[in-house]
Formats: C-alpha cells, structure tokens, sequence
C-alpha cells in the first residue's frame, strides 16, 4: 500500500517562504506507479481546497489564490512532490494534504488514490 508522508509545515511570518515536500513510498519497485501528485489544504470548517496539481510529465495547474506565489515541483525517481510557498498570507494558514493518483499492477492495471495526514502550515506575524 501507498503512504504520502509530508513535511516541511510551520510558523511563519506574512511574507516568508516554507518549502513541503511530500515522499510517497509503498510502490513496490514499480508494481504501482504514482501519476498525478497534488496539494491540498484544509481548515477547520471548510471544504478541502485543491491547491496545486502536477502530471507525470511536469505539466502544473494552481488555485487561482495561490498562482505567481506557490510552486509545484516533482523528483519521479524519488516519488517526491514539492510545494514551494513564497508571500505567504495569513489566510494560507491550513493542514496541507499530499495526494497522489496511482496505477496499480503495471502501465495497464486499475486506478488509485492515495492521501496523506497533512502537515499544518500556519502564517502569523
């Protein structure tokens, strides 16, 4: 089975950077191949927000909140996504969750999504 660990969260001031990164592990030497990695964030009373998307092949799509300042990344030999977070906002404050799209059992098996327990990213002066 496929685990998203996550890291990098914090305390950081308006304006500051932090840097997630979030390794998946669990793939078997290939037997499960992640696709599409993506951010999430949640807070306390709302719905889950979709931050940021990144295929296999690099291409990236961002909340229109975050465009020009967060940055989406991956290492496919490390399994690894990265969120890169620059002008940070107090209403950036939330758990970022990690989630990935797998294909299990080669290039031509079924579908899978995995999810991570997020890592609590907090903006305050």
């Amino acid at each position: 089975q496929v685990q998203l660990v996550e890291s990098g969260g914090g305390l950081v001031q308006p304006g500051g950077s932090l840097r997630l990164s979030c390794v998946a592990s669990g793939t078997q030497n290939g037997y499960i191949i992640i696709n599409s990695m993506a951010w999430f964030r949640q807070v306390p009373g709302k719905e889950r927000e979709l931050v940021a998307t990144i295929t296999r092949r690099g291409v990236t799509n961002y909340a229109d909140s975050v465009k020009d300042r967060f940055t989406i990344s991956r290492d496919n030999a490390k399994n690894t996504v990265y969120l890169q977070m620059n002008s940070l906002k107090p209403e950036d404050t939330a758990v970022y969750v990690c989630n990935a799209g797998g294909t299990v059992g080669g290039p031509f098996g079924y579908g899978d999504t995995y999810w991570g327990t997020g890592t609590l990213v907090t903006v305050s002066p």
